[in-house]
């Protein structure tokens, strides 16, 4: 397996769990949130599955995008599956970049970021690869913030680590 069959693997893996997670949250626990500046469940899930259409925007450009496009901004929260099912074209369109990446591109590629300092954050400038992973780790983050929404809800946790 090579380093770009790993990072889909990665990917594919991260995702299954995450979808797992987000099946089992309860309709009506869906727009529960832990206090009234945290996102609800419903909106975390959003923002994983809209973050994934920016990582695409940001690794197309190879940097930060000025005026990104915004499909989710116009998009009502529904459900867990019309959230899904929205996202799947975009979530194939991620994969197949990734796919198109050869083991070379992941170091040779640099995502320039470094404008992101004028924003109050630290900027930055990584290989392709790094950013990849970064993606993945912020949905997992996510995966086990949600675990913890669901603990304190006192929703029962699904078994994640089959």
């Amino acid at each position: 397996m090579n380093s770009v069959e790993l990072l889909i693997l990665n990917f594919e893996e991260v995702r299954r769990r995450s979808i797992k997670i987000w099946k089992s949250i309860p309709k009506e626990k869906l727009n529960w949130r832990p206090d009234p500046n945290a996102m609800t469940c419903l909106e975390m899930i959003r923002h994983v599955l809209e973050a994934e259409y920016f990582y695409l925007q940001v690794i197309e450009n190879r940097g930060s995008v000025t005026n990104p496009d915004a499909p989710y901004d116009s998009k009502d929260l529904t459900t867990v599956e019309k959230e899904l099912e929205f996202a799947q074209p975009y979530r194939e369109a991620f994969i197949n970049l990734v796919k198109s990446f050869s083991k070379e591109d992941l170091q040779a590629i640099k995502i320039d970021r470094s404008d992101l300092s004028d924003e109050g954050y630290s900027g930055y400038i990584r290989p392709l690869g790094d950013m990849l992973l970064r993606y993945a780790y912020h949905e997992a983050i996510h995966s086990g913030q949600l675990l913890d929404y669901m603990r304190t809800a006192g929703v029962e946790c699904p078994d994640i680590w089959d």
